[in-house]
């Protein structure tokens, strides 16, 4: 069957392995295939997922940030103190922190520093932040993003058509938009987009600051759900991103993602830490399971690009 060709079956890894975790729990519990069910399986797939968007933004321009759990943590105590009780501060703080995201990429392009260096650095700083703001497990989640992130809609749980959405606008914007063309000829071939007339430094500018966008949102989000923040609530979204990334079939090099595939990845974290606590694993062991369960998706994809390398050279 000629369908089946390496290169679509390897597109079509983050999906299976979804599918094949999703039936491992169903298997495990019968009654997680509910209503109710997936809601509890797939309850912070939301903030993960748009932190997956926003680190697969950074990394369309061959790129890395290490800042994402950091910087996701402060947002989301800026949101549940100052978007609660002087919502207009909190708007602009959150604003200006999507500027300072395209300053840092100005200064990386500019200067040539390694991003994983500057976003390291910055980690810190955001952490320290995300501490002066909220030195304790505080604050309160706006009404209004309270009442989206629970709302109960007909049929399927309000986490499965977000991220379904989340998919779909990134999506457009990086494959199907001109300014995602372009971003993605950043990583691609920077040369090229510099002699199409396109200013390399303003692209990466506005890759920063939109993959901002999507990290506040994912500490909005991340609030609503848990009624309050506190400075290490989203730690663990930089490596949960990264590997959302990688999962859903991006590179780190060369401009290669899937914003669908990222969105399929986080989908595949989340309902991992649900299948390993069904089956009782430590918090402690989650972590490590999570890694084994990429490694073995990483394995699968490089025996398939290895397939296609000798059908493409026998054929050549």
């Amino acid at each position: 069957m000629t369908w089946f060709t390496a290169d679509r079956l390897r597109l079509l890894v983050p999906a299976l392995s979804l599918a094949v975790l999703l039936a491992a729990v169903f298997w495990i519990q019968p009654r997680a295939m509910s209503y109710t069910g997936l809601n509890l399986l797939f309850n912070l797939a939301v903030p993960i997922a748009l932190a997956t968007i926003a680190q697969m933004l950074i990394m369309t321009v061959n790129d890395l940030d290490l800042s994402m759990g950091t910087f996701v943590s402060f947002a989301a105590c800026v949101t549940a103190t100052f978007l609660q009780s002087n919502p207009i501060v909190g708007v602009l703080i959150l604003a200006g922190c999507v500027g300072v995201y395209a300053v840092l990429g100005v200064v990386i392009y500019l200067r040539n520093l390694p991003s994983i260096v500057v976003t390291l650095g910055m980690s810190f700083v955001w952490g320290g932040l995300a501490v002066l703001l909220l030195p304790a497990p505080g604050g309160v989640a706006p009404d209004w993003i309270r009442a989206v992130m629970v709302s109960k809609p007909p049929l399927v749980p309000m986490a499965i058509i977000a991220s379904v959405l989340i998919a779909a606008v990134a999506h457009w914007i990086v494959i199907r938009s001109a300014f995602g063309v372009v971003i993605r000829g950043v990583g691609g071939n920077e040369r090229s987009v510099t002699r199409a007339g396109w200013s390399v430094l303003r692209v990466r500018a506005s890759a920063y600051a939109l993959a901002g966008v999507f990290a506040v949102l994912a500490g909005m989000c991340l609030v609503g759900l848990t009624t309050s923040a506190d400075a290490n609530i989203a730690l663990r979204y930089t490596l949960l991103s990264i590997a959302g990334v990688i999962l859903g079939g991006g590179e780190f090099v060369g401009g290669r993602v899937s914003p669908i595939g990222a969105v399929i990845g986080a989908l595949t974290l989340t309902l991992a830490a649900s299948f390993l606590s069904f089956l009782k694993i430590s918090p402690d062991w989650q972590i490590g399971a999570q890694g084994a369960i990429l490694i073995v998706v990483l394995a699968l994809r490089l025996i398939l690009n290895r397939r296609e390398g000798r059908r493409a050279a026998k054929s050549a």
